[in-house]
Formats: C-alpha cells, structure tokens, sequence
C-alpha cells in the first residue's frame, strides 16, 4: 500500500460544516476522519460524515452522464460524453428561449447549498428566467429574514462563554446538527441548564429542566405566551429596552391577549409550563436560543421566527456573552461581489416570474415550488417547458408530491445532476453524474458559524464534475462563458479577496474565523430602519404584513378543522434522521443498517386504540393519499401526536418503478396549496390531521 496522504477539508454530507481529514492513498480515498482542530466539530463525525467513502466509491454512483433511450421513467439509459449531455441541455434550453421566451425555462435548486447555490443562480440570472426555484422557503430563509427585520441580522448563540441558559427551540441538533449539539452538550455538562420545544422527546428534552411539548405547528403561539408573561411580570431588561428597541409599548399591549391560559389551549402547553419557562428563561443570565427547521414550516413561519427574536431582545440577550450573538463573518466583504449577477435580473424580468401576483417578501428572490408545480401543470401564467434539477429529488422533497409527478411527466425536457439515480433523476432525459464533497475545492461558510472552512479534492472517480464545473460547462454551450470565471481558483480569490487571502493561501489556513465582538449596537446602528432592535416593524407594516406576530391557526387542525378531526383523530408531525440527509443516503448499507426502514413514532395507547402492534406496518392517510412506514411504540409523542419518517424511498427497487418512491414518502401527505406563509409562501408540513390503520399484509 502506498504512503497515506492527509488533506484537510469540510464534510459535506450535511450542511453542519464539520472539518475533516481525508486520508488517500493510491490515487483513492482510503479513509475519513473528524478534524480535531475544527472549532465545530472537534473530531467528531456523525454516521453521515463516516459513511463519506462508503458514499464515494459505491457501485451505484453516477459515473458518466446518461441520456433516456426508452419510454420516460422506463430505466432505460445510453451513456453518452460530456460535450452531448451539455450540449443537448443548452440545445433544449435555447429551443425553448427562441420561442417561448426564458422564462419558459425553471431551474431547481436543492441541498449542494453555499456558494453553488449562488453559482447556479447566477446562471439562471445570465440565461434570463426569473423562474429559480429552492425550498428555501420551508428551510432557513424565514428565519433568515427574521432575524434581519427584527434585529438587523441572524444571530447564533455563544456556546462558549458559557450561557447560564440554553433554550433549543424545534431543533434536534443530536440527529441533524453534531457539531451544535456538541457544543451545547459540552455546556450542559459543565451546569447550562435547558429548556427544549419540541412535540417529541429529543436527546437533549429528556435532558431539560423544561420540556414544552406542544402541538406541531403552534410555536408562534407559546413565543408570544411566553412574551406576555416577561412583561406582565416585569422580567424584561428594561435598560436594554429602552435603550435599543422600538416598539416595546405596542408589543405590550399586543401580548396583552396571549395569556398562558389561552395560549395553553392551542398549544397544548399547561399554563404554569409557560410560566415557568418564561420565568427561568428571562431570569437566566445570560442566555441564548438555538432555534431550527421546524420553525419554518407552516403559515406562522416568519413571524414564528420574528417572535423569537423578539424574546431574545425582550431579555437583553443581544451580542452579550453567552447570549446570542449579531456574529461577524470573515468573508462577509465578499457580499459586495454579485455572485447572483442581480444586475441582470431586471424589475422586468422579475416580473414575469411565476407567482408574481402573490405578495412575498420583498428580499424572497425565489418561485415556491408549487407556483412551478402549478405552472406546468395548469400553463399559468405560462408554461413552463424544460426544467434543470440540480441537487435535488422533487418527488420526494416537495409537498403534495404527487403533483410534482404529474407535473414532471408533462415537461419537455427534463435534466438532473445527482450522485445516484433518485425518482426524479429517472424521469429525466439526461443525468449528470455530480462530484461528492471528496472530488473538488470549495469555500464553506455556513451562515450559523463565523467560520469559513476549506474544501479540497482529494480524487476523481469516474467522469464525475463538481457543480461548479457543471454550470460553468452549461454558461459556455449557452454562450454565456464570458459571464463566468474559466477557471475556478479565480472565483475562489475573488471570495476571498476581502480576508486578503489567494485560495493558496487559504489551502495552508484551512479555516478562517470572524472576529467576535459584543454590543456592536452601543457603536453602530443596526441594520433596520430604525437603527434599533424592532418589535414593531414599520417597514413589514408598509409591505402589507402584520407589523407584529400575529397567530394564524394553520389549516387542518384540531382547532380549524374540528369536522375533518372527526375523520383525521390525529396530528402529524415529522422529523428527520441522523443516518440520512432529506432523502439522500438509503443506498448506502451502514446508514440503512442503523436505520432500515421507515417507521412513524405513535404511543403506546393511540397504537392500542387503533389495533396497531409495535413494528408492524401501518398506514398513514391525509385528504391528499396515504403512505405506509412501520410503527414504533413511544411513550416521546403526545397520545394525540404521531411523528413520521422523512424522504423515503427504496434504492433496491426497480428504476421502472421509481424505487417505490410514493410507498413511504410523507410528502404524499403533506400539502403545497394556500393558506401558507404570507410573508414566504411556507407550506403547511407540520400540524396536519391525520389517520393510522394496520397494514394487513406485509406491503414492501
């Protein structure tokens, strides 16, 4: 065997950024190992991050690009070169312009995340079309964006001070975040004390002083709860207050009306549990709030995401030690470079998006994925013809996924990139083999740190490109290369330039780190209008929007629907799995044997209700169809509650019939049309009712 080489780099099995060693040797990767020198998460990797070359190297990776030669999602494929598969797609994209107009071309974009993320934007932007498409909108934005209307910008919290008091909130960082749950746990140990949200016990709600399990779906309505008993009972920071918010009065007379009382009846959360919470999280000092994905699920999720922030500034836990911090990124001067090239996405332009009658946002420069659904299925306000899918498998990640079916029969022309060969990519015509995390450099700078880590290929399997490599290849065949940088170090300097470092220089760093500074607000103002923290937003007043967080009951709930719960008894929720990102991963036999199949967390006496046994198959049924996932018995759920697997399909499968990609697939379930987010457009995912029955023969 040959001399083992070490590189350092980021994981990208996930999103949670952890640094790696990869050490090769013979042209291949033979191992991967945590980094004990990451700040994130000191040498510690999940299942995921483990399975990295098991990942790589396996015998069903996409190794050339395919083309269809049989009937669409028959699994009938021709391998062809790069120079056919590019040119085919820019040939298909530039019919479609010539006569349709660019709009008539949608891009999706999924999971690569980062800087690939404005890369591929940038290409959408060049070619013309408004029409890119991400599930942002269920997944970080909303709180993005409320961070920013309340607070001037996202805060994450300063494990390392230590917090008297951590609070996670609808985030389950055992299973999705290692690096966070590290750093909390780390902190837990040493005497933090904890108060979780969450409908199910999680590692760490069975480690709480307060665990509030309250109904999926009502976190906007235990924020304000919790709000109205900090300022009755005068446990607010009055200075910080006074000093560096707007709006407090009106916020006080808001919250008059969500006592814990009214607010225990819709979230199911005993009065004096509210109290307490409140009471401890407001005297704690300091103390920060670790939210998650959960809170961007449904009707409420901006203004869910807009209360919390609210309560982090209600108790003067802005940019203190150990509170949460407005961090200081390191390359946060690489803003001013337009990597999305928004100067070519004209007022006109955008104009003609999808959905544009719907009044977003502002700052949402994205079509949600049921306005495209829409588009194509119902040509309104046109069709859309050909559709690029980069990192991502619709039919299992987008609601009401059956229509995304129907939807992706119609099209014209359909092309994916991916690792492996998903539902989706097989009812493509042409698949393009993606690079892993392990094929090629990168920057990665998650918004949740203030780090910047370094990503650097340690091999090349097959014909596989990086997805940089990709859109640069697609610029050129649609004549846009001059738009773009012919050589991708390039692109990387230019990120880099306002650390005053070369990618050179940052292969000999490795990881770059903000700098950390408390009370930036006695300085400089923040970035709102005011100046100052805002409680009540006149600028979301001005675009239409509450100025204030006001509790909408979702759709399909006990309380909105009380006829349906009399055929739907049940309230589903979902989550996700450490042994999986979303949908990715079922192929690969180390992760599938920690998790097999999938399974829905019901307790023990719904389950005897309904005659279902532990580990026997079951059905799970919403108005729009039903899946089937096996049932785990739970005493972590509320009787009323079931939580159910998330992105499952079956590799093993035949290709021809999608891998059983509707069998298992709560996105079956869950639903893509209005009532959603005003501010967003977030789909209601969390909180529906739901039906369970036994599963009279084994179905799988």
């Amino acid at each position: 065997m040959g001399q083992e080489k070490v590189i350092e780099s980021t994981c990208g099995m996930c999103f949670a950024a952890c640094g790696v060693q990869v050490h090769t040797a013979n042209g291949k990767v033979a191992r991967v190992k945590g980094n004990p020198g990451s700040p994130i998460n000191r040498g510690v990797l999940c299942p995921k991050g483990l399975a990295s070359v098991e990942f790589a190297y396996h015998p069903a990776r996409l190794k050339h690009p395919l083309k269809r030669i049989g009937e669409k999602g028959a699994g009938k494929w021709a391998q062809i070169s790069w120079d056919e598969a590019l040119g085919t797609i820019a040939t298909e994209m530039i019919k479609v312009r010539d006569k349709h107009g660019p709009e008539a071309v949608a891009f999706i974009q999924g999971s690569a995340k980062g800087l690939i993320d404005s890369y591929n934007e940038r290409l959408a932007n060049a070619f013309g079309t408004p029409n890119f498409a991400t599930t942002g909108n269920v997944c970080f934005l909303p709180r993005l964006f409320a961070a920013e209307m309340t607070c001037g910008s996202y805060t994450v919290p300063d494990y390392e001070h230590p917090p008297a008091c951590i609070v996670v909130w609808g985030a389950n960082l055992s299973e999705t975040r290692i690096g966070e749950h590290l750093r909390a746990a780390r902190q837990i140990e040493k005497g933090t004390e904890l108060i979780v949200v969450d409908p199910v016990q999680s590692v760490f709600a069975q480690k709480a002083r307060y665990w509030l399990q309250l109904r999926p779906g009502t976190d906007l309505a235990l924020a304000l709860g919790m709000i109205h008993v900090i300022i009755s009972e005068n446990l607010y920071d009055r200075v910080f207050v006074e000093q560096f918010t707007v709006g407090f009065d009106r916020l006080k007379v808001f919250v008059e009306k969500y006592s814990p009382d009214r607010v225990s009846k819709i979230t199911w959360v005993p009065p004096e549990a509210i109290e307490n919470a409140a009471r401890h999280y407001a005297r704690a000092k300091p103390a920060c709030i670790q939210w998650g994905n959960a809170l961007d699920h449904g009707v409420n999720s901006f203004q869910s995401a807009r209360a919390v922030s609210i309560l982090r500034s209600l108790t003067g836990n802005i940019d203190i030690p150990g509170g949460d911090l407005l961090p200081s990124y390191p390359l946060a001067g690489s803003q001013a470079l337009d990597i999305v090239l928004k100067e070519r996405r004209s007022a006109e332009m955008w104009e003609k998006r999808i959905g544009a009658g719907q009044n977003l946002f502002p700052h949402f420069k994205r079509v949600l994925p049921r306005n495209l659904v829409d588009a194509i299925l119902e040509e309104r306000p046109y069709p859309i013809h050909s559709v690029y899918v980069h990192a991502s498998n619709p039919l299992l990640t987008y609601p009401h996924a059956s229509r995304t079916y129907h939807a992706f029969r119609k099209l014209d022309f359909l092309a994916a990139a991916d690792f492996f060969m998903t539902p989706t990519a097989a009812l493509a015509d042409i698949v393009l083999p993606a690079a892993t995390y392990l094929e090629y450099d990168s920057i990665v700078a998650p918004p949740y740190y203030p780090f910047a880590q370094i990503q650097q290929k340690a091999v090349q399997i097959g014909e596989c490109r990086s997805d940089f490599e990709i859109t640069n290849g697609l610029a050129q065949r649609l004549g846009l290369a001059d738009l773009f940088w012919g050589c991708l170090e390039e692109f990387f300097d230019e990120v880099l330039k306002p650390a005053g470092l070369s990618f050179s220089d940052f292969r000999k760093k490795v990881i770059l780190s903000g700098p950390k500074t408390y009370r930036k607000y006695e300085k400089h103002r923040l970035n709102t209008p005011s100046g100052k923290i805002e409680f009540y937003s006149d600028q979301l007043e001005s675009w239409g929007f509450d100025p204030l967080p006001v509790y909408r009951e979702p759709p399909e709930t006990p309380r909105s629907d009380p006829e349906l719960a009399k055929a739907y008894p049940l309230v589903m929720t979902c989550r996700k799995s450490v042994y999986y990102l979303h949908s990715g991963g079922r192929q690969i036999k180390s992760l599938r044997k920690g998790h097999p199949e999938p399974v829905f967390l019901i307790h023990p006496q719904t389950a005897d209700r309904f005659s279902i046994k532990n580990d026997q198959w079951a059905y799970v049924e919403t108005r729009r169809g039903r899946i089937r996932q096996k049932a785990v018995l739970s005493d972590k759920v509320d009787r009323r509650v079931i939580c159910v697997d998330f992105g499952w399909w079956f590799p093993e499968k035949e290709i021809s019939e999608l891998c059983g990609w509707d069998r298992s697939n709560m996105n079956i379930l869950t639903n893509d049309q209005p009532p959603d987010s005003r501010e967003t457009g977030s789909s209601n995912i969390r909180g529906l009712l739901c039906r369970v029955y036994a599963v009279k023969k084994t179905p799988l």
